[in-house]
Formats: C-alpha cells, structure tokens, sequence
C-alpha cells in the first residue's frame, strides 16, 4: 500500500499510532507552540509529541481543543522525566492536567533509571495507567536494547515504543532490528539531525534527484524503514513541507546509500 499522510503504524497492543507527528521539543510554550500545532493539525498531522520537561503540555492541549478536530482523532504522546521517578503517578496526574485531556494515547519514560529494579517500578505504575484507562499505551524512550530486553523480561504490559534519536547519520541499526523482532516499534525522534546535516553534499544529491529537499528525503527514509518519525518545526511552510512526502519513493539504493551516512 502506498504511504499517504493517513499512514498508522498498528501497534503491539493493536492501537493504530499515526505515522508521521509534530515534535515540540524547545517550542516556547504559549503562542507560538499552540500555532504549530495549529499549523500542523491543518496540514493533516494527527499526532503531536509532548513531554513534561518541554514545559508546552498547556501549550499543545489548548491548540487541539481550539482545532475543533475530535480528541479521538488525535494522537498525543507525554513522557515522564527522570525527576518524577520517586512520584511517577503524580506526575502523570500533572501531566494530564496540564494537557487539560481525561487521557493521553501514549506515555513514555523519558530516560531508563539509573537502576533497573526502578525501571521496573516505574513500568507497574504505568501498566496501572493503562489499567485505570488514563493512557492508552505505553513505552519507553532512549532505552538501550539491553534495557529494553530487561523491561520486556517482566512487563506485564509490553512496551509499545522505543523512541530514540535517528536519522541516516545517526542510525542505531541493531537497535532498529532488536524493537523489529521484540514487535516494539521504533520511534526517530531529531530525524532532520536538528539542520546539521541537511547541507551534506551526498544527501543533497539524492534530494536532487527527486526534486526533494534534504529534510524530506530524511522523513522519507524514516518512513520507508517503518519507523515513527517525528519532525519538528516551528515555522507554517517547514511543517508543510515535512508532510508533503508522499508523492515520491527513495529507490532501494538510495535506501542504502542513505543508511550508510
């Protein structure tokens, strides 16, 4: 089937996670957040990346409620910074409020603990979350395949995501096939390398070849490894252009010739 900016990833528990969202990493929170969600939601995004330490969880939950678009319709990830380890109920809690949501389709621990005996403390309180019908899914972020092998090994719930940083310059390839096999899906967050590498001479040459720029030839990459990718963007045409991916496919060699960067 052809990708479209309707594309799901169906996850291990058989919710469907839209493919392609808006990270909101470092956006202020007030206006200018709540506009790039805005932007975004227009453009056909249906999935928004949050997290307590970004500090625009108000930010992000006005702008979906002042988009008139159903909050069913839209998928909203949160996370739990490692300082909220010692009350990870109470911070969720917060976290909610602050969305101004009764739920949220992801939750995410930020950071592995330090100990892995927390991690799987804190795993039991996210599998009451999800008991008590306060999030959807949950999973983890910036875990280490041994990590995660450790939280799968006594997870009652299995984690649904694993999102790390990715992109062609910085591709955690056995990771990738470890969530691949484990049926956790892999999540690229800074997959535009945060612009350090969008003037790269090789990725500019197959952005040529396509009429593409370098940032979506990057997403499309993303895509066409199945994994989750979400850019981010403060700017109206940027957000346009990050989804306008769909009318082109990178050939298997360019496939290659990418993972190789």
């Amino acid at each position: 089937m052809p990708l479209t900016i309707n594309a799901t990833i169906t996850l291990n528990n058989g919710q469907k996670m839209p493919q392609l969202g808006l990270g909101v990493y470092k956006m202020p929170p007030g206006k200018a957040t709540e506009q790039a969600v805005r932007w975004a939601l227009e453009a056909g995004y249906r999935h928004i990346d949050t997290a307590k330490f970004y500090s625009n969880e108000a930010s992000v939950g006005q702008a979906v409620r002042d988009s008139g678009i159903a909050r069913d319709k839209v998928w909203i990830t949160t996370k739990l910074w490692p300082t909220d380890f010692l009350h990870p109920r109470k911070a969720f809690e917060a976290s909610l409020k602050r969305l101004g949501m009764d739920y949220v389709d992801l939750y995410l621990l930020h950071f592995p603990a330090p100990v892995m005996a927390l991690n799987l403390k804190l795993w039991a309180v996210l599998e009451s979350l999800v008991g008590a019908g306060l999030c959807k899914s949950i999973g983890v972020s910036n875990y280490s395949a041994g990590q995660l092998q450790k939280v799968l090994s006594q997870a009652r719930i299995k984690p649904v995501v694993n999102q790390v940083r990715c992109s062609p310059f910085n591709y955690p390839k056995e990771l990738h096939e470890f969530c691949q096999q484990q049926g956790v899906a892999f999540e690229a967050y800074s997959p535009l390398t945060q612009g350090s590498q969008l003037d790269n001479q090789a990725l500019r040459a197959i952005a040529d070849k396509y009429h593409k720029s370098s940032a979506q030839v990057l997403l499309r990459w993303a895509l066409q490894q199945g994994m989750i990718v979400i850019p981010k963007s403060q700017h109206q045409e940027r957000i346009k252009e990050n989804a306008d991916i769909y009318d082109f496919e990178l050939s298997a060699n360019d496939m290659t010739k990418l993972s190789l960067l």
